[in-house]
């Protein structure tokens, strides 16, 4: 790597694998085996990891660390946690399934808080609805959901799937691979310009793997690139955020990442709009942040969810 001093942690993190519906589940570990306080469970977005919270989790108040489990576990297809046979794409509600069972094997019959970011902050939200006994509290970081689309979308969407099918099983959906850890970081960076070096190169060694050329390859299956078969219903989304009962705090960089993504086809003043159905949900933006937030604001974000956590 570079001459730049490495990230150095404030709480290193602990990793084991779980069994959760025939997957061996990678989840990263902060904090206690067990608290007083319920577990904080951390939930990545997509192509991205576990770790990816380490920032976030060292600027929390030692007092919260050391009071409680956090846990951040690798989505399925995701870092280390691989499906046990080679797959050719991904069912939303499998998240759902898995957040589940995760829950079950670390919090038991407990509520959980529980935060989400990105995909990861869309599966939380629904999840809350379907499981609301199981969400003490929530904290949702640009989760927006998706554009609505009308049925006859449809028609396209699996034309699409099956297309998207074949082009993976011919290779051409491949992720790139870097010659380094160095390019791996800089493509960190690239992606996100706020990210400074010392935290690039340290994500870098979480993010990507060797392979046997010797090429570093991003933890993620290509099979995720593949899209889903079925359409957004934000009908089917509204009746299950009006169904969460955990206090809610939806956190939204101010770099608006939605109108860059959607080119007017989906607003930040519709997501609003849609997390209305939530009963108890409030809004808070981060200043000179872009969508990863986590990486880019920790020590403002950690304070923001340690203040809601404590209520």
């Amino acid at each position: 790597m570079n001459n730049c001093p490495m990230y150095s942690e404030r709480f290193p993190a602990r990793t084991e694998f779980v069994r959760i519906r025939s997957l061996d589940y990678h989840v990263w570990r902060w904090g206690a085996a067990e608290g007083s306080a319920p577990p904080l469970l951390l939930v990545h977005g997509w192509m991205d990891v576990g770790a990816s919270y380490q920032f976030m989790v060292d600027a929390l108040p030692e007092a919260m660390v050391q009071g409680r489990a956090i846990l951040a576990p690798d989505w399925r297809g995701f870092g280390r946690t691989r499906p046990p046979q080679p797959t050719d794409h991904y069912v939303f509600a499998d998240y759902l399934a898995d957040l589940d069972r995760l829950i079950d094997h670390f919090s038991g019959d407990q509520p959980v808080d529980l935060v989400g970011h990105s995909m990861g902050g869309n599966i939380a939200m629904l999840y809350a609805g379907a499981r609301p006994a199981r969400v003490r509290r929530l904290v949702n970081l640009e989760g927006f959901g998706l554009p609505a689309s009308p049925p006859e979308a449809a028609v396209r969407r699996y034309a699409q799937w099956m297309d998207e099918l074949a082009r993976l099983e011919r290779g051409e959906m491949a992720l790139k691979s870097y010659d380094s850890l160095e390019g791996v970081a800089g493509r960190l960076m690239k992606t996100n310009p706020r990210l400074s070096q010392d935290k690039a190169d340290w994500l870098a060694r979480h993010w990507a793997a060797q392979d046997e050329s010797g090429r570093w390859s991003i933890l993620g299956d290509a099979a995720h690139k593949v899209s889903s078969a079925q359409i957004y219903r934000v009908d089917e989304a509204q009746a299950l955020y009006a169904a969460i009962t955990a206090p809610t705090l939806a956190v939204q960089a101010s770099g608006d990442s939605l109108s860059q993504w959607w080119q007017g086809r989906y607003t930040l003043a519709e997501y609003h709009e849609r997390l209305k159905a939530v009963p108890d949900c409030r809004t808070v933006v981060i200043e000179d942040a872009g969508h990863m937030l986590h990486h880019d604001q920790p020590e403002t974000l950690a304070g923001l969810i340690a203040d809601f956590l404590a209520g």
